[in-house]
């Protein structure tokens, strides 16, 4: 190996395409736009989307749960908490056995939303084209990953 070749090789490393994070994020961006569409349908960010996901499945949550569920700070999640009240499809209440926790209930118009999304997840998994093996594969690696990176 020459010299000129040994320098550069030092600096692999720092290539891109040998960055794990960078597909990562193209990929996470690039399906978030995809998503956009069928959001806008709903008229729903992604954000929202995802918290709408957390209460419909919990119809009740506490928000620091909520925060922990999502990996969202409060301070980005209280925005989002106060858009879906305003429009209608979650109720935030304090605890009646603990004043300082904040309580996100599910609404009528909120279980009505549900049901306009259910064509959400089909229509994203055609825009994803992976078989089911590599769609469960993806799944494992990605909360592997998110896993040992929380562990720090």
């Amino acid at each position: 190996m020459g010299e000129i070749e040994q320098r550069e090789s030092k600096y692999d490393c720092l290539r891109l395409d040998n960055q794990l994070c960078f597909p990562l994020y193209v990929c996470s961006k690039e399906i978030i736009r995809r998503y956009k569409p069928y959001l806008d349908e709903l008229d729903l960010t992604y954000t929202q989307y995802i918290t709408m996901m957390a209460v419909w499945e919990h119809h009740e949550m506490n928000v620091k749960e909520l925060g922990k569920c999502l990996f969202l700070d409060s301070g980005t999640l209280t925005p989002v908490l106060k858009k879906l009240e305003s429009k209608g499809y979650l109720e935030r209440s304090r605890s009646h056995t603990d004043e300082r926790n904040l309580i996100v209930t599910i609404t009528e118009e909120g279980k009505k939303l549900r049901e306009r999304a259910l064509g959400v997840p089909g229509k994203m998994a055609c825009c994803v084209n992976l078989s089911g093996e590599e769609a469960e594969t993806l799944y494992v690696l990605l909360y592997k990953t998110l896993h040992n990176i929380m562990q720090d």
